[in-house]
């Protein structure tokens, strides 16, 4: 679907990889409707996009909370009319903690935020999309939906959810007028620890490390994936290359990531 001129839904769009696709949605002539749980930072996003307000919109919307969900996508439709894609973006991570460790506060959280939030979004503007003539819902998943990355074992099972979720999605709507894609950004700078409620680390980066991709240069592949119709993206090298390998070898591809991984363990 060409995003010129249609109205699209962006969830996390305070900063990070939703700003980014924000501000890439309205190069291309598209509308968008941002949302995020915090307000100031959808101020930031529409300074930032160096648009004029009748082409993007905010809400303010914890989408972990399915009546207000429900509430925001009554408001938007009888606001907008109409809106022909969403983007379910928004998402947290664990604290880098073993899953022995991890409490039910923490699981609870970020399954209704990376899991719920996205179904309860996806349920609220489905039967409009459906009535569209052209529609397109994009869900981002992780690297870590596909394979095992400790101390991050809830947060990977909640993107395995999405990723299946997403699978459902494409299979059930083969015949409709609704395009789906399944996104696994590998490495990116983005400021999901704060977002998190985690503190950022303290010590100093390790220069042996691969440069992490830049919310633009991820943002401009999912939305070039968006407009040629592709129903999975791997965005990034390491997420293309694990998924190679984790195809070819699970037991050693699992073994690479905890050795990487180890480090960060509480």
């Amino acid at each position: 679907m060409k995003v010129k001129d249609k109205t699209i839904i962006v969830t996390g769009a305070g900063s990070g990889l939703g700003r980014a696709l924000v501000i890439i949605l309205l190069n291309r002539g598209a509308k968008v409707i941002a949302l995020d749980i915090n307000a100031a930072s959808l101020k930031e996003t529409v300074v930032h996009s160096q648009h004029s307000s009748d082409v993007i919109f905010t809400y303010q919307l914890d989408i972990a909370d399915k009546e207000a969900v429900e509430q925001t996508a009554k408001i938007i439709l009888s606001k907008h009319k109409h809106v022909d894609g969403l983007i379910n973006n928004a998402g947290i991570i664990q604290p880098f903690v073993k899953f022995n460790d991890v409490s039910y506060e923490t699981i609870e959280r970020v399954f209704k935020i990376n899991l719920f939030g996205t179904i309860y979004l996806t349920k609220a503007f489905l039967p409009h999309l459906i009535t569209q003539q052209q529609a397109h819902i994009i869900n981002i998943a992780s690297m870590g939906g596909f394979l095992p990355v400790p101390g991050q074992t809830i947060y990977c099972a909640a993107k395995a959810g999405v990723k299946l979720l997403t699978e459902g999605l494409i299979s059930e709507l083969t015949e409709s007028n609704i395009e789906v894609t399944i996104v696994f950004p590998g490495a990116m700078n983005t400021n999901i620890m704060a977002n998190s409620g985690l503190k950022q680390p303290t010590s100093e980066p390790d220069k042996k490390q691969p440069k992490t991709m830049t919310p633009a240069m991820a943002a401009i592949q999912i939305i070039n994936a968006m407009e040629a119709g592709k129903t999975r993206v791997f965005v990034g090298s390491d997420s293309r290359f694990m998924d190679w390998l984790y195809r070819i070898s699970p037991r050693f591809a699992a073994q690479m990531i905890y050795k990487k991984m180890r480090s960060k363990l509480n």
